[in-house]
């Protein structure tokens, strides 16, 4: 397996993957995510794939996409917290047909990598209440609850 930067090579394989978790998002809050409809437009897509404070992650098999993972360089220079580098994972996904393979720790673990040498404090990201198995695999990966976001959906 190799992993790398994506490139604009990889926009129609990304967007597979993007749909994919759109279901499972879809699936977990519909009343937030339209199944079939992806995160981001083509034209978004092409724009983050070579934004350098966005790079995107790509596990290769044979020259076959494996998964992705979509990363956000934030710094953060706040009042009332030391100066700090954080990089959010926006999007971790391994194409369905690949689960199992140990695709996502390998991502999750170059990235882990690519961010100790590159100065960053931590990785944060987000996860869906009801998507157990994301939860599992990040609690797998070391990650630890940073803090809890609530909600209450209001009636209309």
């Amino acid at each position: 397996m190799i992993i790398e930067r994506a490139t604009v090579k990889d926009q129609p394989e990304i967007e597979r993957l993007l749909e994919q978790v759109c279901r499972v998002h879809a699936d977990i809050r519909p009343d937030l995510f339209i199944d079939g409809k992806r995160k981001y437009r083509k034209d978004e897509l092409a724009a983050i794939i070579t934004d350098d404070s966005k790079p995107i992650f790509a596990a290769y098999d044979d020259g076959t996409l494996l998964g992705y993972c979509f990363t956000v360089l934030e710094e953060h220079t706040g009042y009332n917290e030391p100066p700090h580098k954080t990089l959010y994972i926006d999007d971790l996904c391994v194409d369905e047909k690949a689960r199992g393979k140990h695709v996502g720790k390998a991502l999750y673990d170059y990235v882990y990598r690519w961010a100790i040498k590159n100065g960053f404090y931590n990785i944060t990201l987000h996860v869906w209440e009801g998507n157990d198995t994301a939860k599992d695999f990040y609690n797998a990966m070391g990650m630890k609850i940073q803090f809890y976001g609530m909600e209450t959906v209001l009636e209309h």
